[in-house]
């Protein structure tokens, strides 16, 4: 890399430091599985932390829109949304949304929709909050996985398939609320580089369920999120994610993989601009396997080799460090793997 292009990229990295965050629910509710959901009384203190911090909640929209136009973000600034459509969004997340005036994104099943389930809600429902200002959004026709190709199926015609699905989806969306935004969320957070690059060819813009907070640098095939929820519902975890900055990053065509075998991905490489924080403070765990040693190679890329193999299942690395320049915040990375059981078949969801 020459100078030029060097201090281009630096003064890119320092400029879009400033960060948006967001939240990503279920269900609000005392009754639902806690894995989903989290109780309506630590909801609201949720918001009030929001008020408390001088923190401000837009919609989606604001920041894809900024994001896409290479806009800076304004700081502090946090969306809200949830998945999946259940009834007590209007129930009991509503109310407390509006009691602060904050806007919030749901993204929406229709072929569950359609079936009339009364753990659901239904497209009146729906209409009438996208009418009050509410965005729904796409979150596949049904709640199917777009990374787990059936056996015997070309991965080509199955994403043809998922593709047609997909449109369908956003089609039916519009008829019924009358909004179309080209905004999806994964089920399951599960996606491929294969699945990214047809959402990119489509003019789609995609959600994951990784964390991370978003800059002007994000993917917009896979814009990061954090859980919300049971058990990372407690105000010190929102505090940490809420004052998150994105790191700058960027993965080779292997580092980019989220599918593997069992035993396959042994280590990963990161590339990324080291602008503001000292590379002894980097760190990065992975779930179930805890922190992983970091080996710097120059400045701006390191290596993790993973201690054990990667556990079967949803895997995530968690990569942070302190921020030199603003002091108490962490720049925030998160890798997904998938990776499949010994017999190559996938894990249950």
């Amino acid at each position: 890399m020459n100078k030029c292009l060097l201090a281009i990229v630096i003064l890119f990295a320092h400029f879009s430091a400033s960060a948006a965050v967001i939240l990503q629910y279920h269900h609000v509710s005392d009754t639902t599985p806690k894995s989903t959901s989290i109780t309506p009384t630590q909801f609201e203190a949720h918001l009030q932390f929001l008020k408390d911090n001088q923190f401000t909640v837009v919609p989606l929209s604001s920041v894809i829109d900024k994001v896409k136009q290479q806009t800076p973000l304004t700081d502090k600034t946090v969306v809200i949304t949830f998945d999946d459509a259940y009834i007590d969004i209007l129930t009991n997340a509503k109310p407390l949304l509006d009691k602060f005036n904050y806007p919030f994104t749901i993204f929406v099943n229709p072929g569950v929709i359609e079936r009339n389930s009364s753990s659901n809600l239904t497209w009146q429902q729906l209409k009438t909050m996208a009418d009050e200002g509410v965005i729904i959004a796409n979150h596949g026709f049904e709640h199917d996985s777009l990374a787990r190709i059936p056996d015997n199926m070309p991965q080509q015609q199955w994403l043809e398939k998922q593709g047609e699905l997909l449109n369908a989806a956003e089609k039916m969306i519009e008829e019924k609320t009358g909004q179309s935004w080209r905004y999806f969320a994964y089920p399951y957070g599960e996606y491929t580089p294969e699945i990214q690059q047809w959402v990119r060819d489509n003019d789609f813009i995609a959600f994951s369920q990784q964390s991370g907070a978003v800059g002007l640098n994000t993917d917009l095939t896979s814009i990061p999120r954090f859980p919300a929820s049971m058990p990372y519902d407690k105000i010190s975890s929102l505090r940490d994610k809420l004052n998150a900055l994105p790191f700058d990053i960027s993965l080779d065509e292997y580092a980019a993989k989220t599918l593997f075998n069992h035993k396959e991905a042994t280590s990963v490489t990161i590339d990324l601009v080291v602008d503001d924080f000292y590379k002894s403070q980097l760190n990065c765990y992975i779930s179930g396997l805890g922190r992983q040693k970091i080996k710097w190679q120059g400045d701006e890329s390191f290596s993790m080799t993973f201690s054990k193999p990667l556990p079967t299942g949803r895997v995530r690395s968690n990569c942070t460090a302190p921020s030199i320049n603003k002091p108490g915040r962490y720049y925030w990375y998160s890798k997904p793997w998938f990776v499949l059981k010994e017999d190559g078949s996938w894990y249950p969801l």
